[in-house]
């Protein structure tokens, strides 16, 4: 008979879970409810159900960070299956174009790529989560209704071939949060005059959330039963970390604790000394207590004035 697990103190920070195949972010989410004992979880990043790897999924105080994830930079690995489209630009559809027999040349690929690199334009796939007057595009999809859908700027910061096999190309990529993958290889594909689709997709990064860190949602479970969740968490204190910190006290720490704006002093001000309009500053800062416990998110106002964006306490 297995015994009751005992009450833990609150979990606040960030797991990140390798997602299978064949699942949403939302069963992940799911799961890990069930695993920590606790309802306040959460995702930074929606991944497609048939894709694979990187998914921050916070907990506790955690949750109230996705503000800051929103358009982090991204990083995959994945395939394209040229020779037809399908109508979810994905492996997971049906055909939208004619099969074609096609031969593809590692060079015109390599030339082709810079053209899809950069900021630049992106229509979101018909199957997305965007909304069309109110409803989602792929209930309209599933009804066979028109999906008109706006482009939305992206940016491809690289795009890299890494190998042609037959059909296939094996592909990295690193893009602006809001782009959508599955584009890409469709847009790859009409270029090309072949139709094109992601055939399979791995996200190794989100900000700074690495594949190396990845954990499975069974060796979640295990370090939970064995008592190692810190093996496999990111504390708050660990978020953003290319944030600068700020250590206050006294007075000084009860007035972030409270919401109030608060004005850096000169010595610390950003770019002191440097010529006016270069000097670069902050957009946010990270204020911890004299433990070094993270106790709010600042954001910049003006000059050297910052207002408690996220407050923790």
């Amino acid at each position: 008979m297995t015994s009751p697990t005992p009450t833990r103190p609150e979990i606040s920070g960030v797991l990140i879970i390798d997602k299978p195949a064949g699942i949403t972010s939302h069963d992940v989410v799911a799961r890990v409810r069930k695993i920590l004992g606790t309802r306040q979880v959460g995702h930074f990043g929606t991944l497609d159900p048939f894709a694979t790897g990187v998914l921050p999924v916070s907990a506790g105080k955690a949750t109230r960070f996705a503000q800051f994830y929103l358009k982090s930079r991204k990083a995959y690995e994945g395939k394209i299956r040229f020779g037809f489209s399908t109508d979810t630009y994905d492996a997971t559809g049906k055909p939208s174009s004619d099969v074609t027999s096609v031969s593809l040349d590692p060079r015109v690929l390599e030339e082709l790529f810079p053209d899809f690199t950069g900021r630049l334009m992106q229509t979101p796939p018909p199957y997305s989560a965007k909304r069309v007057g109110g409803v989602r595009a792929y209930e309209l999809a599933r009804q066979q209704k028109p999906v008109n859908l706006a482009p939305a700027e992206v940016e491809i910061y690289a795009l890299e071939l890494l190998g042609v096999e037959g059909e296939q190309v094996r592909f990295a990529v690193e893009c602006s949060g809001g782009t959508y993958v599955r584009s890409l290889a469709h847009d790859l594909g009409q270029k090309l005059g072949c139709g094109g689709h992601l055939a399979g997709l791995r996200r190794t990064a989100v900000a700074e959330f690495k594949e190396s860190r990845a954990v499975t949602l069974e060796r979640l479970q295990e370090a939970v039963q064995q008592g190692k969740l810190e093996s496999c968490i990111v504390w708050l204190e660990a978020l953003l970390p290319d944030c600068p910190e700020l250590v206050v006290h006294g007075r000084e720490e009860a007035a972030v604790r409270h919401g109030h704006h608060f004005e850096l002093a000169q010595a610390l001000r950003p770019g002191r000394g440097e010529a006016a309009g270069r000097s670069p500053v902050a957009t946010l800062l990270k204020i911890l207590n004299p433990e070094h416990r993270l106790i709010a998110v600042a954001r910049h106002v003006s000059g050297g004035v910052y207002h408690p964006n996220l407050v923790l306490a």
